[in-house]
C-alpha cells in the first residue's frame, strides 16, 4: 500500500484508480498525473518502483490536494458566513447551499427529523414534562 502526501492508496487497485483515494484528485486528474509521468495506467499501484512513485509525486505536487485544498475550501467557506452573503448564512445555518428544496428532501444537511409541535399521547406528553 504506497503512501502518496499521507495517504495511503490501495495498492491492489490500478494506479489510474488508486490516485482518486487522494482529496482533490478525480478521474481526469488521475488520468493527467499518469499519462504526464509516463507510467502504465494499468499498472498496479503495489507494483510501481520507487523511481515511478517519485515520477508520481513530482506531478502530483504541480496541483492543489489534500491539506492545502481542504484549508482553502473552509477559508471560503468561512469568508462567506463573514461577509454575511446568503451563502454563508445557509452554511451557518446548516442548510443547502446551492439553491436546493428543503420542505421535502435535504436530510443530509438537517440532520435526522424532530418532530415540532404537539404531542397527543398523555404518557408521552406525562414523560416530557418531568425532564
Amino acid at each position: 500500500m504506497p503512501r502518496l502526501l499521507g495517504v495511503d492508496v490501495p495498492g491492489r487497485k490500478r494506479i489510474e484508480y488508486a490516485l482518486r483515494y487522494i482529496h482533490g484528485i478525480g478521474p481526469k486528474r488521475a488520468k493527467e498525473i499518469v499519462t504526464a509521468s509516463k507510467i502504465d495506467p494499468a499498472a498496479k499501484a503495489d507494483d510501481l518502483s520507487p523511481d515511478d512513485l517519485r515520477k508520481v509525486m513530482a506531478e502530483i505536487q504541480k496541483y492543489r490536494v489534500e491539506g492545502d485544498l481542504r484549508r482553502e475550501v473552509s477559508q471560503n467557506i468561512r469568508r462567506l458566513i463573514s461577509i454575511g452573503s446568503y451563502r454563508g448564512l445557509r452554511h451557518r445555518r446548516g442548510l443547502p447551499a446551492r439553491g436546493q428544496r428543503t420542505s421535502t428532501n435535504a436530510r443530509t444537511r438537517k440532520g435526522p427529523k424532530r418532530t415540532v409541535g404537539a404531542i397527543r399521547d398523555k404518557a408521552a406528553r406525562a414523560a416530557i414534562k418531568s425532564k
